[in-house]
């Protein structure tokens, strides 16, 4: 159960990056709220797979998700680039959360 908490914190975080980028510097007023909303409940569910899964593992996994959809997330929505080397960089996080998951 902690694992499936830890992955919806994790994309959780990406749909806060997302709402951050929206708002324009906290200048528009419904993206900003979603940005605290989004990050109250992600680092609520954070803290709350914390409780049985080690430190480390936890924050690795969490911000290794947020890093991975964020990235697509831009691709897909944003325009941004998806060269060999990023999607490549991209796949290396993947591996790493894989490990961390299989370590644990």
């Amino acid at each position: 159960m902690s694992w499936l908490v830890l992955v919806v914190a994790g994309l959780l975080e990406v749909a806060w990056a997302f709402a951050l980028k929206l708002s324009h510097g906290f200048s528009l007023l419904l993206p900003s709220i979603a940005t605290f909303v989004l990050m109250a409940a992600s680092f609520f569910l954070l803290s709350y797979a914390m409780k049985n899964l080690p430190l480390g593992t936890a924050y690795a996994v969490w911000t290794g998700i947020g890093a991975v959809g964020t990235a697509i997330v831009g691709i897909l929505f944003l325009g941004e680039s998806a060269s060999l080397m990023r999607i490549a960089s991209i796949g290396l996080i993947v591996i790493g959360i894989a490990g961390l998951k299989l370590a644990g």
